[in-house]
């Protein structure tokens, strides 16, 4: 494959502060909310998360592009990111699962990315001041000129992007039989165990939904819209509220058809962005954290014991807003905010990080058992 010649490219941040670079995937001018990831591995699972929708991602780790990319390990159909921010970009992958190169699969996605400027000072930057918007071009090299466009860009605050990325229509889960990937931690028997699960699609990843078949659950995905008499007609043994982008708050339907839900009684399992619905639902309310918790290694846990976790969140459930029957079952041990939830008379749990952990470690798999003996005890 031939290597194009570098075009320049301008990163712009809503602060004033801009950094030069060079062009790589798509050409053009992206806005979005500029930050950051701490992963060492799982750039594409990244990139395809609907959470990370509206968001110009940086990643912290130097090297990006060594493995290539490949369709099993998409959490999506497509890209969901704004724009790519790197230190150095490889154009010649290697490795047996790869199929085409990450500056082809991004121009073949019309991503925009830049590469070559100080990461870390970009990520000291954020750690600072905060998650702010920004923009990436190929065609805007005029400081000026690229701010003024960064400053018509609305916040993340109040932003409802559920709309964008939640499913069309309804369909069930069939995990691919040719995927290269299966975890199965305890081996545990995959057959069907008559467990039916209705999952609220707010921006769900695939792999979270292979995590539920694996533990032989029938999976039906529904619109974020869809009203709960709607759900229901399914006769779900259990709800599901997925990940997702934006703002928690905003997701007004969401967060109303949770509610009618949790009167039904059935067990409940919401992840991300279902953790903070789940939240809003029992009462509790939300605020935007200053930078997030991105990456593959946040500690979280209580009472002497730790997970790490995977996470990729900007906003996070208030612990002072809390009903009294509400406990907190997780804290991020960075920062001591809710990293996790449980109803203390009610099936209702959720966690705010990736318990399907892809990227990311294993440590959580089982509140995917957890849900499912739930569902089975409430079938008895």
């Amino acid at each position: 494959m031939a290597i194009a010649k570098a075009t320049p490219a301008l990163l712009m941040l809503a602060d004033g502060t801009s950094f030069e670079g060079w062009s790589f995937g798509a050409k053009g001018t992206t806005l979005g909310e500029v930050v950051f990831n701490t992963g060492m591995t799982g750039y594409q699972e990244v990139l395809t998360d609907p959470s990370y929708c509206g968001q110009i991602v940086t990643f912290t780790y130097p090297e990006l592009g060594n493995t290539g990319v490949n369709s099993d390990d998409e959490e999506s159909s497509h890209p969901q990111v704004k724009g790519v921010i790197a230190r150095n970009v490889t154009y010649r992958p290697s490795n047996w699962r790869s199929t085409e190169s990450l500056p082809d699969y991004l121009l073949r996605h019309q991503i925009i990315g830049i590469y070559g400027l100080d990461t870390r000072a970009l990520t000291r930057k954020i750690r600072s001041v905060g998650a702010m918007n920004g923009a990436i071009s190929t065609e805007i090299l005029d400081p000026t000129e690229l701010l003024r466009r960064v400053q018509l860009t609305p916040s993340m605050a109040g932003l409802n992007l559920v709309k964008e990325v939640t499913t069309k229509e309804v369909y069930e889960w069939v995990t691919p039989t040719d995927s290269l990937w299966e975890f199965n931690p305890n081996n545990q028997k995959t057959a069907q165990e008559n467990l039916t699960v209705v999952a609220i699609d707010f921006g769900v990843k695939r792999n979270i939904l292979r995590r539920l078949a694996s533990y032989g659950c029938r999976i039906i995905v529904v619109p974020a819209n869809t009203p709960a008499e709607e759900i229901l007609k399914h006769n779900p043994d259990g709800i599901f509220l997925s990940n997702g982008p934006g703002d928690p708050s905003a997701v007004q339907e969401g967060i109303e058809v949770t509610k009618e839900l949790i009167k039904a009684g059935k067990p409940t399992f919401g992840i991300c962005m279902g953790h903070q619905i789940l939240g809003l639902s029992l009462g509790a309310e939300t605020f935007k954290l200053k930078f997030g918790h991105r990456g593959l290694n946040q500690p979280c846990g209580l009472n002497q014991q730790v997970e790490i976790t995977s996470q990729n969140h900007g906003f996070a459930v208030t612990d002072k807003s809390l009903a009294a029957d509400v406990e907190i079952t997780h804290l991020n041990l960075n920062d001591r905010t809710i990293a996790g939830l449980s109803h203390k008379t009610l099936p209702f749990f959720s966690v705010q990080y990736h318990p399907e952990a892809s990227p990311g470690p294993h440590d959580a798999d089982y509140l995917f058992e957890k849900f499912v003996n739930l569902m089975r005890e409430q079938q008895k």
